[in-house]
């Protein structure tokens, strides 16, 4: 996902109801929660589409995350629609979101960093460009600028494969590769 899809534009004039996730769209399971994206970026269709996060087990956990902001959002602001809330109850801005990720990651993370983080997650996990271009909805192979430039990552890039042993799996919260 993009940063846009998960905030509201700083310039109010920018912003559209349309484009909100909304809380009613989410379905969570034991294994899984989806919700709708209404629209974004690549969407030439204007149809949106369900965004789906599998349980992995993983030191990073992000269904039981998501759980507990789903509790605390509900308990807090229960007849709201967004999905996305701050404390005070209103959608967080792209600022809002880059100053509390630099709080964590230092002063050089940009609104490009997370999508560069999972390009290259993804090229280092040996997964094909043509996926890693359809994961992120990637509307070109610009994708590519954005897989930090690391032997590893063009080792993987080039050669389809993983620098780790081959029996090394590498687990994904984000994806759950088809073997």
């Amino acid at each position: 996902m993009r940063l846009g899809e998960l905030t509201d534009p700083d310039d109010r004039t920018l912003r559209n109801p349309r484009k909100i996730i909304r809380r009613t769209s989410v379905q969570l399971t034991a294994d899984e929660y989806k919700f709708f994206l209404p629209s974004h970026k690549a969407d030439v269709n204007f149809e949106g589409n369900t965004i789906v996060v599998l349980r992995k087990p993983t030191c990073f956990e992000p269904h039981a995350l998501f759980v507990a902001y789903l509790a605390s959002r509900d308990r807090r602001f229960p007849f709201s629609s967004p999905l996305w809330l701050k404390a005070d109850g209103t959608i967080p801005t792209r600022t809002f979101f880059i100053n509390r990720l630099r709080r964590f990651f230092g002063r050089d993370v940009a609104g490009q960093s997370m999508r560069a983080g999972g390009a290259t997650a993804l090229a280092s996990s040996a997964v094909a460009p043509s996926l890693i271009q359809a994961i992120g909805h990637w509307s070109s192979a610009t994708f590519q600028i954005y897989i930090r430039k690391h032997p590893v990552m063009l080792q993987a890039l080039l050669y389809g494969r993983s620098a780790r042993a081959p029996d090394e799996r590498v687990q994904l919260p984000f994806y759950a590769p088809t073997t």
